[in-house]
């Protein structure tokens, strides 16, 4: 009996100066995943960086693309179509300014919300239809730009409750996994942090 098999992608941009931004959420929880699932051999694959774990029977490839934000769709599809992925059992993991912070939202389907990496995933797979978990990284203060926001990093104070938002963002997704998306839905949504 072969496994079934599960893409988890976290959006993000490449490099060490946005490593810790608030546009790199994806790419955190995909690294929270990596460790937790003791996941093995990491290559470079569609323009993202690929490893693999097992989870309750099921086979987990995560990814996080090494394009850039707005590129992201490219890198997706590839990983989509080289792995033979229903869109059922594929799952982006992205930052939303209009969530507040502390708060994930799993939904099956949507539109962008100006997130260009999920923008650039959904023309490059032509539909909107396919899970997604949305973390929220909270609006900007006063009138600045949400493209400097989203860029800018985490500050200090705000990275141990991000480091909890993540354990739920991983439990959300390893439920998904194993129980299905309305499950995941159900027991997750909300905030993270107490």
């Amino acid at each position: 009996m072969t496994p079934d098999t599960y893409l988890i992608i976290g959006l993000g941009n490449p490099g060490r100066e946005y490593r810790d931004n608030r546009h790199n959420v994806g790419f955190m929880l995909i690294d929270r995943l990596i460790v937790r699932l003791n996941a093995r051999g990491m290559k470079l694959q569609s323009k993202a960086i690929v490893t693999s774990a097992m989870y309750e029977e099921h086979k987990l490839i995560l990814g996080k693309p090494q394009t850039f934000m707005n590129l992201s769709g490219g890198s997706v599809q590839g990983l989509i179509n080289f792995y033979k992925i229903p869109l059922s059992n594929f799952m982006i993991v992205s930052d939303d300014l209009d969530i507040p912070f502390g708060t994930i939202r799993i939904r099956v389907s949507g539109g962008a919300g100006g997130q260009r990496g999920v923008a650039s995933t959904i023309e490059q797979l032509g539909t909107k239809d396919f899970p997604r978990i949305r973390i929220g990284i909270g609006r900007p203060p006063g009138r600045m730009d949400p493209a400097d926001y989203v860029l800018q990093n985490i500050p200090r104070d705000e990275m141990s409750m991000l480091s909890d938002v993540l354990d739920h963002a991983a439990d959300a997704v390893l439920a998904f996994v194993k129980d299905g998306l309305n499950k995941s839905m159900n027991q997750f949504n909300g905030s993270a942090i107490d």
